[in-house]
């Protein structure tokens, strides 16, 4: 976590007891689009690919665990909390969860074409092929408090 991400979580957190579950990382595909969709209340949802925490040895997401959101020059914008964790094929998906990510035109062809094309592209990088049924972790969330 950079110095100002840490400074606003305390801040946030000041006189009262902070959880320790806490991360800050900005969205991978546009930071700033995706950060100011979660802001506007239209993105709830994210999803990530189970295999590169395996690959960077990084603890899977949990219930309850908290996030501070980055934009792309790494600064804090906002904090979210995880509500609900799953882990399911990219295939099996449910159309809801896919437009709860709220990006595009919020359909399911959208979500799906967009993350074959971040996934292959992501797998491709650390020499693996994208298949419709890797696992994906899927996370919903609530906006804590956005940075002003």
């Amino acid at each position: 976590m950079n110095r100002a991400a840490k400074q606003y979580w305390d801040e946030f957190w000041k006189g009262k007891e902070q959880p320790e579950s806490v991360n800050a990382w900005q969205f991978g595909a546009d930071p700033d689009y995706l950060a100011q969709l979660v802001i506007d209340g239209v993105k709830t949802a994210t999803c990530s690919g189970h295999v590169f925490y395996e690959i960077e040895n990084e603890p899977l997401p949990t219930v309850d665990h908290y996030s501070i959101l980055l934009n792309s020059k790494d600064d804090p914008v906002a904090i979210i909390k995880n509500v609900e964790v799953t882990i399911q094929p990219m295939n099996e998906v449910p159309e809801e969860f896919a437009i709860a990510e709220g990006e595009g035109d919020r359909t399911y062809q959208y979500w799906k074409d967009v993350h074959i094309k971040f996934f292959t592209e992501e797998l491709k990088q650390v020499g693996l092929e994208f298949s419709e049924d890797m696992l994906l972790v899927c996370e919903r969330f609530v906006l804590v408090d956005v940075k002003n």
